[in-house]
């Protein structure tokens, strides 16, 4: 359940920082690379930080 909820806001802050960065601001790029490096970070290391924050927020595997 958690690892849904994780890509999905990780998929939705990419799109979300894409759109701003056509319609905004390119340095909104700089965020989407930001969600990237977490992503391929966690592959890694197995820690997550949003996984820590929605734990915080009660939410369960």
């Amino acid at each position: 359940m958690i690892n849904r909820i994780i890509r999905a806001i990780a998929g939705s802050f990419i799109l979300i920082s894409l759109v701003l960065a056509i319609y905004i601001n390119q340095n909104w790029l700089w965020f989407t690379a930001f969600v990237g490096a977490n992503l391929l970070q966690s592959s890694f290391t197995k820690w997550c930080l949003m996984e820590e924050i929605l734990r915080k927020f009660g939410i369960r595997d």
